[in-house]
């Protein structure tokens, strides 16, 4: 069995828990075989998978997600590398999400964090009278709704 890898030789390569991969199996995200007492051995490529599903989380996809994504790749030959580009081709806009996100975190960790209120009535400079409120809970502003005094950046010229 020399192609095969066992839990902590998976686990030391990928470096994800022995726990995380019995979870990942679980899920179905990943297979190992038995060996005659039982322990779990893993083939080679299920690194690869790992790396996806590592990859694909830090992203933002749910395991759910995840494995409707691998569930699209070829059950007869190893995925290759177009198959693997193919898949993550599509998370361009939820990277740009993400980044648009964490642009509004940093913006707001000077005036929104560094005051303290995010969106309660407090805020006589940003938020007077609570409006964003009628916005929804939470730090309305933050999550990049406008401030409704605001007009829209088309609108601005």
């Amino acid at each position: 069995m020399p192609d095969l890898l066992t839990i902590s030789e998976v686990s030391r390569r990928s470096g994800v828990a022995a726990s995380a991969l019995r979870f990942y199996e679980d899920r179905g995200l990943i297979t190992s075989e038995r060996s005659g007492s039982g322990h779990r051995r893993f083939r080679r490529p299920v690194l690869r998978r790992i790396a996806f599903v590592v990859f694909a989380q830090r992203v933002g996809l749910t395991l759910e997600e995840i494995g409707a994504e691998l569930a699209k790749l070829p059950g007869d030959h190893a995925p290759t590398r177009r198959d693997w580009s193919r898949l993550s081709s599509r998370w361009s806009s939820r990277i740009d999400e993400r980044i648009a996100e964490l642009e509004r975190l940093k913006a707001g960790l000077t005036e929104c964090i560094g005051c303290g209120c995010l969106s309660l009535d407090r805020c006589q400079l940003s938020n007077p009278g609570d409006r964003a409120s009628r916005l929804g809970p939470g730090p309305r502003y933050w999550i990049g709704d406008r401030p409704l005094n605001e007009a829209p950046a088309a609108a601005r010229g």
